[in-house]
């Protein structure tokens, strides 16, 4: 990791800086969110455990043993919030599907209680245990789970189809998570160790980096993964995008593609985009 330089690594990594009309999204996202929560039958805050940030978002399906979508939101484990990321969920609603949008910890956390970052995927792991013993109770079928997520979230929808989660609870199904959709995730963490504007608040050891890399992995013993990104991100999302189907093979990995004209924010906009190929992938992912 030693060859990787710090200022190329910012350049690649820091989308805030890359996609200058960023504050645009983000407040559109938030109105747009606001808008469906008020809008939709949702249950909001709804506690999945007892840590910091452990609530969930349901937005119930409309007809019951539905299909189950769990997004995860991005923002480098460090910032965005579920709230801003609701208006994900109508587009799937009108097809029938229970939407699930967990929150997490963010880092570093406090002195008291530091955040790290696979303390995080143990939170999520913590969530879609949930999800599966109650989701039943909002329309949704717990044997139909699909994880989706963006960036940071892409990175925990990939670690959670390869949880082994006969070893979180000996009642849980082997395949929990039926399949996962991973939008411009990041799978191999050790160049944020030395990513400047991440690595005070990410402060990844080498042990933490190792083990929280789903690339370094072996791969899922079930269920399908697809991995896109945006064709206008950086060379390092294009590259961690391939660089998970080379891990886990193309078996696992079936769809591995490169979304024309998108930057980092505008992936997620094409997930609720009905019309949108992105769109499409998640759907055939949860009626598979």
């Amino acid at each position: 990791m030693a060859s990787f330089d710090p200022a190329w690594l910012e350049g690649m990594y820091n989308n805030l800086a890359r996609v200058k009309d960023h504050p645009a999204y983000f407040e559109r996202w938030a109105r747009e969110s606001a808008a469906v929560r008020e809008a939709l039958p949702a249950r909001i805050d709804v506690p999945y455990g007892q840590g910091v940030n452990e609530t969930l978002d349901i937005f119930p399906a409309p007809v019951p043993d539905a299909p189950v979508l769990v997004f995860i939101h991005g923002g480098y484990w460090r910032a965005m919030d579920k709230k801003d990321h609701s208006f994900i969920a109508p587009a799937f609603n009108d097809r029938g599907i229970c939407v699930v949008q967990p929150n997490y910890a963010l880092c570093p956390g406090t002195p008291q209680r530091p955040v790290t970052v696979p303390g995080i995927l143990l939170q999520m792991v913590r969530a879609l245990e949930w999800t599966w013993r109650h989701i039943a109770a909002h329309g949704g079928n717990p044997s139909r789970i699909t994880v989706a997520g963006h960036s940071a979230g892409g990175h925990m929808a990939a670690a959670l189809l390869a949880c082994d989660w006969k070893t979180v609870a000996s009642d849980l199904p082997a395949q929990l998570v039926r399949n996962a959709l991973s939008i411009s995730g990041l799978y191999d963490l050790r160049p944020l160790q030395r990513t400047p504007f991440l690595e005070n608040t990410l402060k990844l050891t080498d042990a933490d980096a190792l083990r929280a890399s789903p690339a370094l992995w072996p791969a899922p013993k079930r269920g399908q993964l697809y991995a896109v990104a945006g064709g206008e991100e950086s060379e390092e999302f294009i590259r961690h995008n391939e660089m998970i189907r080379e891990a886990w093979g193309r078996n696992t990995v079936p769809v591995c593609e490169v979304l024309p004209g998108l930057d980092h924010f505008g992936v997620v906009d094409a997930l609720a985009d009905p019309a949108h190929t992105l769109h499409r992938h998640a759907v055939q992912l949860l009626e598979a």
